[in-house]
């Protein structure tokens, strides 16, 4: 056979295989759909669902009790919000302070007429401790076993002053204030074991009957009259020996007016000595400790999220023995053609995969208890957006680089090798 020249040294048959070399086209790796990288990377989760449960339960755990926390102290906020609401937060108490020697002041008898004349007050009410007053169940009680109550004597129109609600029975009124009738506060009623007012239901209060005429409910504005026995101011000067100093006084103003009635108080209650008295805003008091539940809150916080590092370690675990069980399908991928990126994509997919299982599950698992606790103390729920998606973006966070490590490792993997092991 006759081999044409075609140039030096070489022959036409060698130049045509060239030429066909040149015109046969690249073979390129398929490119993975979305649907196929998700396909692909739940096939590890459907071969060993147990261990991927356990994994993912892991991260439920944390976000559970992340947005657990969250959202239980969202609903107090809430609840505390509406009380503060249905209260009023225009409610300021006077109460006297100390001398300059250091003893006890006490307010001037004529403070509540004084205190009415500032116009932006609305009303204004006022109780008075009886020092030295016993309460009993009856006579037949050892005198030492007081059980810390006192006795107070009270105007007519405080429970409106205070916010305060009757559990039974009536609150004073003109009639009843002159006469040997109590109201007892919550904590009163139950250590003195009462449980209703009525007629016949007496206690003994500074060696004198009084006749039982109405409970109160916890009172949140004044907390200081859960242990207390109420009496009639005149009932009090009559039969206990009242002076008629108020010990507090509660007023009630335009809300728009609250801070600059607070500042001419002291010296409007007590004008030769405005030193000696104190100003409060009870609402203040529960927001101060409202800041306490949210920095006990920030520690619950840390826990979820020590509990969320947790649960990302085992999802890193779970995907480093998931390369090693795996070799020879990753040889058989890469021998079929996968590329490193392929592979590298489906180990970091099947982590993220995982982590969001684990991710959505502790959203719901979370909203499910703060629902059903705020339920069971009958608080609005409420769980902040934010923290759903803030949970689940760090899941997915964790979930990356938890399979980042074991992803990189399986694309590395040579065919060869993968195909070779075990």
């Amino acid at each position: 056979m006759t081999v044409l020249k075609d140039g030096p040294g070489q022959d036409l048959s060698e130049r045509d295989a060239v030429d066909r070399q040149k015109d046969r086209p690249k073979l390129v790796p398929a490119r993975m759909r979305p649907r196929d990288v998700l396909r692909v990377g739940g096939v590890g989760l459907r071969t060993r669902p147990l261990r991927a449960f356990l994994s993912a339960l892991g991260i439920a755990i944390g976000i559970a009790a992340m947005i657990c926390v969250v959202g239980i102290s969202s609903s107090s906020r809430a609840e505390l919000d509406r009380t503060l609401s249905s209260l009023g937060t225009d409610l300021l108490t006077i109460t006297p302070g100390q001398t300059l020697s250091g003893d006890e002041a006490t307010l001037p008898v004529e403070a509540e007429a004084m205190i009415e004349r500032i116009s932006p007050v609305q009303s204004v009410s006022a109780t008075g401790v009886l020092s030295g007053i016993a309460i009993y169940r009856s006579e037949e009680i050892p005198e030492e076993q007081t059980g810390g109550l006192s006795a107070v004597a009270a105007r007519e129109d405080l429970l409106p002053a205070i916010s305060g609600e009757l559990a039974d029975g009536v609150w004073l009124n003109e009639a009843t204030a002159g006469y040997p009738a109590v109201v007892l506060g919550a904590s009163a009623a139950e250590r003195l074991g009462i449980t209703r007012a009525a007629p016949e239901t007496q206690v003994v209060i500074g060696g004198e009957r009084f006749t039982v005429i109405g409970i109160l409910e916890p009172l949140l504005l004044a907390p200081e009259l859960d242990d207390a026995a109420l009496v009639g101011w005149p009932a009090a000067a009559e039969f206990l020996g009242f002076d008629g100093h108020p010990t507090t006084i509660y007023t009630r103003s335009d809300e728009s007016e609250v801070e600059a009635v607070g500042n001419v108080l002291a010296a409007t209650a007590n004008p030769e000595a405005p030193n000696e008295v104190q100003v409060s805003r009870p609402s203040d008091a529960l927001a101060a400790q409202q800041a306490t539940d949210e920095a006990f809150t920030g520690l619950l916080i840390g826990l979820g999220a020590v509990a969320l590092l947790v649960g990302g370690i085992g999802v890193a675990n779970t995907m480093v023995i998931s390369v090693l069980e795996r070799r020879s399908e990753i040889g058989l991928r890469r021998a079929l053609g996968a590329t490193h990126g392929q592979i590298r994509t489906q180990f970091l997919a099947e982590s993220l995969l995982l982590s969001a299982l684990g991710g959505i599950g502790g959203v719901l698992i979370g909203i499910g208890v703060t629902t059903g606790y705020a339920f069971s103390q009958d608080w609005p729920a409420v769980v902040p957006p934010l923290a759903m998606s803030s949970g689940l973006a760090a899941t997915l966070a964790i979930g990356a680089i938890a399979g980042l490590y074991p992803a990189i490792r399986a694309a590395r993997l040579s065919p060869t090798e993968a195909l070779a092991a075990p």
